[in-house]
């Protein structure tokens, strides 16, 4: 997996924590609520992707030395 995925996956979960302590605020309006939720759902959709992709790398590693 190229570093730069790694690094991605690493920022896309610091964001979801940022968007859930968004979220743990009692004074969030409920608009600014559902806005966040959908930021977040969207930040860890991306992050499952990079890791999905990680995953099929592996594998296919995995598969080669098999092989060999």
């Amino acid at each position: 997996m190229p570093k730069e995925n790694l690094v991605d996956f690493e920022k896309k979960l610091e964001d979801a924590k940022q968007v859930l302590e968004k979220l743990m605020d009692p004074e969030l309006t409920l608009d600014a609520s559902v806005k966040s939720y959908k930021e977040g759902m969207k930040t860890l959709q991306d992050a499952q992707k990079i890791l999905e992709l990680a995953t099929l790398e592996f594998e296919k590693v995995q598969a080669d030395g098999k092989g060999a």
